[in-house]
């Protein structure tokens, strides 16, 4: 269906710093709203000054945002069909990746969790389906750095405690150590799902099943008459005992993450396993506008809450499209959910600076990037049936990677992880991987 006829009655409204107001009849209205909200959110890069650092955003935001924000300016220059910021999401990006090519820099590498590394590896698969400028030969490609990630995170795999899943942190040293998070599996999940349906490789659903298998078993994800995803829990009582935290971004890797296998397999237990979660989903919304449900009404979300919107809002879009017998349950939310972001935007010297709490008419006092990366997010995803979907590697997608990336370095692995690029040997290659990884708990040590 297309955007001008299911948008025929949606009115959005944002004022500009020209006074001017932009309804959303048409798509030149949402371009130029989405032109002043991006525009926004780069004002709180801190590339581009003196002191700053390259890929990063001002204080207080950490390093795992600005993967989440560069996710959301790559979707930005696809739908939107935009290079305005190209440059400079092509140099932040290859800035951080860090020696090993794996998204573990230098400023990064002690203070690092296995969730902040995912939302790098979730930009860098984002560039792969949108097909986003290639690096130079002599640079990573987006879809090794996203195998790297991959790879990475899933020798991590720890069985030791609570039968499997990864730890929040990487490192013993810092504080959530002993705890294990559904983001940092539902992360690994969605990074996995993605990059089954873009490679093909088979192995990467073996994983996939692995994954989900062991959140349901931990009751991370429960499955009752609505499915929701829960925070975590922590090792030392072996998972037992679940923090019952519903957070947007969890819900939103899972469900998108299951649209995904859906979309490669076809299998009817990743439609199912994705129209239930889609259900339990509605716990994010009032009256079909999105909220942080744990935070918002309570007024005690933190910076890194606060951006969590923009993820719900990004993976509802491809579910929608992957896997479309959601696209009647999901779309009424974007449509309204975007009237009222759209509503929030009014605020700050700018006249643009979109707020918090959507429900609100008008400008909440709440400003931030992520304010400005959710409703970014939200309107942008107006177009998403009007742009094609996500790339593969056999029907657009040109990037190219290597199934072992990220493990060359890795020298407690005994294994011929130096063969030759190219998916040829992939399915071999992971598969060693996982045995590996599975019999050794304590890889998560390896880099």
């Amino acid at each position: 269906m297309r955007f001008s006829h299911i948008l025929s009655t949606l009115v959005l409204v944002v004022s500009g710093v020209c006074g001017v107001d932009l309804s959303i009849k048409s798509e030149e209205s949402i371009r130029n709203a989405t032109a002043l909200i991006s525009s926004g959110l780069m004002d709180y890069y801190w590339g581009f000054d003196s002191g700053g650092t390259i890929g990063m955003f001002t204080n207080p935001y950490y390093w795992w945002e600005a993967g989440g924000a560069w996710g959301s300016m790559l979707e930005y220059s696809f739908l939107l069909e935009n290079d305005t910021w190209h440059d400079t999401i092509m140099t932040a990006m290859l800035y951080q990746v860090g020696d090993n090519w794996d998204y573990i820099p230098l400023n990064q590498s002690t203070v690092e969790g296995n969730d902040d590394q995912a939302f790098w590896g979730i930009a860098a698969l984002t560039a792969c389906e949108r097909n986003f400028t290639n690096p130079g030969d002599d640079e990573p490609q987006w879809l090794y750095l996203a195998q790297a990630v991959f790879n990475t995170m899933a020798l991590r795999w720890d069985t030791e405690k609570c039968g499997g899943g990864l730890r929040w942190q990487i490192f013993q040293w810092n504080a959530g150590y002993d705890y294990k998070n559904s983001v940092s599996n539902a992360g690994l999940f969605h990074i996995g799902a993605r990059l089954a349906r873009f490679t093909g490789n088979e192995t990467y659903v073996t994983w996939c099943e692995e994954i989900y298998d062991w959140m349901v078993g931990v009751n991370f994800l429960t499955q009752g008459d609505f499915w929701f995803v829960y925070d975590g829990a922590s090792v030392e009582d072996n998972c037992s005992s679940v923090t019952k935290l519903q957070w947007s971004y969890n819900a939103g890797l899972m469900v998108s993450g299951c649209a995904y296998l859906y979309n490669h397999t076809e299998e009817k237990k990743w439609l199912t396993r994705t129209e239930k979660l889609v259900n339990g989903i509605q716990v994010f919304f009032d009256d079909d506008v999105m909220y942080e449900a744990a935070c918002q009404g309570s007024g005690n979300c933190n910076n890194d809450q606060r951006s969590f919107k923009a993820y719900l809002s990004r993976f509802l879009g491809y579910t929608s499209i992957l896997a479309p017998t959601t696209w009647s349950t999901i779309r009424p939310w974007i449509e309204t959910s975007a009237k009222a972001a759209a509503g929030s935007c009014v605020g700050g010297y700018d006249g643009h600076t979109c707020g918090l709490n959507w429900t609100m008419n008008g400008w909440d006092g709440f400003y931030g990037l992520g304010e400005q990366m959710s409703a970014l997010e939200v309107i942008q995803n107006l177009l998403i049936a009007d742009r094609p979907a996500p790339y593969t590697a056999s029907n657009g997608g040109s990037s190219t990677g290597d199934p072992a990336a990220g493990t060359q370095t890795t020298t407690t692995v005994d294994s011929p992880l130096s063969l030759g690029k190219g998916d040829t040997a992939g399915a071999a290659i992971i598969t060693c991987i996982i045995g590996v990884s599975l019999i050794s708990g304590g890889l998560w040590l390896v880099l």
